[in-house]
């Protein structure tokens, strides 16, 4: 599994992404990642503003928080 990128880096090539002046495939060739990889970081982008319906990431982030605090709660 590919090292996880920074936030600001998934943040610049979502605004990149947007500015469509590329193919969105091209875009993530250049970013050096998988196309897929892209087009779900920008339906995240999507839910985080509120443009989409889902967990947002703050949201998803207290999720596992809270299943891990359980998980160790059970034991």
């Amino acid at each position: 599994m590919p090292a996880a990128k920074p936030p600001e880096f998934r943040r610049r090539a979502v605004e990149l992404a947007r500015q469509r002046e590329k193919p969105i495939a091209q875009i993530a060739r250049d970013l050096g990642i998988a196309e897929t990889c892209l087009r779900r970081w920008m339906k995240q982008d999507d839910v985080d503003t509120g443009c989409a319906d889902g967990l947002s990431t703050d949201e998803w982030a207290e999720l596992v928080r809270l299943r891990r605090e359980l998980r160790v709660a059970q034991m």
